[in-house]
């Protein structure tokens, strides 16, 4: 039996109760979470690429310059074992700092 995916209204409500900013408007939740986004894709980029080596540093831009997400992926999975892992604890610390920062 196949699980309907959530529709993006569902997954907005759920990133903007994550981020604690479900007192806000809609169009609020939405600018925040896009620039959450933002800050989050760079904060788990920027931990995995620091795992890797200069050469290393230099394969990956081309690769991810040359937009072959495959080819990306296939290199950090032999690259940087756990890269998921060490993203995602990016991910979650950002979510902290966001979370930190709307109570100050």
């Amino acid at each position: 039996m196949m699980t309907a995916m959530p529709d993006e209204n569902e997954i907005r409500k759920k990133v903007a109760e994550d981020l604690g900013i479900s007192d806000l408007s809609e169009t609020e939740q939405k600018e925040l979470i896009s620039q959450f986004g933002e800050v989050a894709l760079k904060a788990a980029t920027v931990a995995v690429v620091g795992k890797m080596s200069e050469e290393q540093r230099a394969e990956f831009a081309t690769l991810a310059q040359a937009g072959d997400s495959d080819a990306v992926q296939k290199f950090l999975d032999k690259t940087v074992p756990g890269h998921e892992a060490i993203a995602s604890a990016a991910v979650v610390e950002e979510v902290k700092n966001f979370r930190a920062a709307q109570t100050a």
